[in-house]
């Protein structure tokens, strides 16, 4: 009964420092909460501009719109939530320092804050599918629904995982920065796979997010999927990164204090 109570009790901290998070971080905005969806639009809409023209017309990429959207909104999704969930702890130094709360529920606390934006985003990607009057089948729906809930995963794994150690090195910050952009180019988000020699996709897609962004455009526009082993492949990669981020943050969370 006692670790029942504990736990709604965690749960109840999680969601306020999320809700919290969120709401500061548009606040003295002109445009505040639209903030969420705009930013990520504006990308859209610059990204569409310049490869549209390279990809839609001359290589006849179909639907090119709508898996650009979808692609970039997962990104964003990852971005946000691994870059919110690595810098947790040092943003919100007072709270270590001087009230004991769990460290575990501030990190993932942050990447809820991106999960809640994400949902925003949401609305977006529904729009742009209405607007193209283009409906995924059901498995389609429910294997997007998966790999969000996957996605959400890997990036609580990695928080869990790097949000102590940037409390000792500064520099993992700027290092997870250049990454990024190595996978915003690497990853097929802005061209589809089939553009790359063949023989690379094995090892592009063992990295989750760039599963994740190939299968869901394929799922989504084309109604195809993986075979059941690269599912498993997939999984086992996820399940190994949530796993080791929990047993690295048991390692650094007892020095956490004295190193902020």
């Amino acid at each position: 009964m006692k670790n029942n109570k504990s736990h709604e009790n965690y749960r109840h901290l999680i969601w306020v420092l999320a809700v919290t998070d969120f709401k500061l971080r548009y606040q003295g905005s002109a445009l505040g909460y639209v903030w969420a969806i705009l930013q990520p639009l504006l990308m859209f809409t610059i990204l569409n501009i310049v490869f549209s023209s390279l990809f839609a017309r001359g290589g006849g990429i179909e639907h090119y719109s709508l898996q650009l959207i979808v692609s970039l909104m997962l990104f964003f999704f990852f971005s946000d939530g691994t870059g919110a969930g690595l810098r947790s702890l040092v943003s919100k130094s007072q709270l270590v320092t001087k009230i004991y709360v769990p460290r575990w529920t501030i990190i993932v606390a942050s990447t809820i804050n991106a999960a809640l934006i994400f949902c925003m985003n949401l609305i977006v990607i529904i729009g742009f599918f209405a607007w193209h009057k283009f409906l995924p089948s059901t498995a389609a729906i429910l294997m997007f629904i998966f790999f969000i809930i996957t996605l959400y995963i890997v990036i609580v794994g990695f928080s869990l995982f790097a949000a102590p150690l940037y409390v000792r090195f500064r520099d993992v910050g700027m290092i997870w920065d250049v990454v990024l952009r190595a996978i915003m180019y690497i990853a097929p988000i802005l061209y589809p796979l089939s553009m790359l020699p063949e023989e690379w996709h094995t090892y592009i897609l063992l990295n989750p997010f760039a599963f994740i962004v190939h299968f869901n455009k394929e799922a989504l526009i084309s109604n195809h999927f993986a075979d059941p082993v690269q599912y498993a492949m997939f999984l086992g990669i996820v399940i190994a990164i949530f796993v080791f981020g929990i047993v690295m943050y048991n390692v650094q969370s007892k020095r956490i204090a004295e190193n902020i």
